[in-house]
């Protein structure tokens, strides 16, 4: 029992962290808008990097509660790292064509 109550306890601190470190990287691009007019996001540009970090965190969360290996934890969430990353890529620059051809 007192092993479950040291566990939620690492987990609310890891998902405080997580909503820290969210909101910084959400501010990069908001602070930026106010130094360069090359940065031009909307509240949909926000909403879906939001929306994508969260998945991405989701994601990470389920896995590593589904293994118990530290090293299978550390895979998981590294190939949800890239994920997130190479769909944020190609969200801001397109890196993937999407035509059909």
């Amino acid at each position: 029992m007192q092993e479950h109550i040291q566990l939620e306890r690492h987990r609310s601190r890891y998902r405080m962290v997580f909503l820290i470190l969210l909101a910084l990287v959400l501010l990069v691009p908001m602070i930026a808008m106010g130094f360069t007019s090359e940065v031009n996001w909307g509240a949909e540009d926000f909403g879906a990097a939001a929306a994508l970090l969260g998945t991405g965190w989701l994601s990470t969360e389920l896995g590593s509660r589904l293994v118990r290996s530290g090293r299978g934890r550390l895979l998981i969430s590294a190939a949800v790292a890239l994920a997130v990353l190479g769909l944020w890529a190609h969200l801001a620059v397109g890196i993937w064509p999407m035509d059909g051809g």
